[in-house]
């Protein structure tokens, strides 16, 4: 049986695949605010992570998607987080960050008529940093950077690279919904964690393993 983070790989690289150079998939799918608004089609804060801009985005976000995916993905199965249950608790959680980590921007372009965005990148950033949550000392790369940053110092930086590329703008990037999908990820994680007494508490365990490192 494929795996969900498979499923989702494979499903959103077709959908994006049969989306370029179409403008009415793209028309239909896009993240539009104000389309949202006036016509209450709340079906593309969901729809929009089906679709990209390039091959480039596409690739960039399925191959992160697939790397921490399959790690977040076996861990919420085992037996001392969701069992059998981890699979559909994935689904959900991947679902929810799409979803909340564009809430910001609906807020904020809700009357903007020009503003529009595509691509999963709020999801992968939420399954990024839930895979960091478990495992905050390994190595991670950014962009050139080969893979020699801990994931708990690669977290912050890349939150904050985000936040100045959101405010410097002119890239028709949604820099916003890469930190809002982050949040979201790991508060939504360690609710539910909470919630159901699992045997790992993924806060309690991420500190315990930063301070292993000192």
């Amino acid at each position: 049986m494929l795996s969900i983070t498979l499923l989702i790989v494979l499903f959103t690289t077709l959908v994006s695949i049969s989306a370029f150079g179409n403008r009415t998939v793209i028309d239909q799918f896009i993240f539009d605010p104000v389309t949202i608004s006036r016509r209450q089609q709340w079906y593309r804060f969901f729809t929009c992570g089906l679709i990209h801009a390039d091959w480039e985005h596409l690739l960039f976000n399925m191959l992160s998607l697939y790397l921490f995916g399959q790690m977040v993905e076996s861990a919420f199965q085992s037996d001392m987080l969701f069992g059998e249950q981890g699979k559909l608790f994935y689904a959900l959680l991947y679902l929810s960050a799409l979803f909340l980590s564009l809430v910001p921007t609906f807020w904020q372009e809700r009357e903007n008529r020009y503003y529009r965005s595509l691509g999963a990148s709020g999801a992968v950033s939420a399954i990024v940093f839930v895979g960091i949550l478990f495992n905050p000392t390994a190595k991670i790369g950014l962009f050139l950077i080969p893979p020699i940053i801990p994931g708990y110092i690669f977290g912050p930086l890349y939150l904050l690279l985000s936040a100045w590329l959101g405010k410097r703008g002119g890239d028709q990037i949604n820099h916003s919904a890469h930190i809002s999908g982050a949040i979201a990820g790991v508060v939504l994680t360690c609710l539910i964690c909470w919630w159901l007494q699992t045997d790992y508490q993924p806060w309690q365990q991420f500190i315990l393993k930063v301070k292993g490192e000192f």
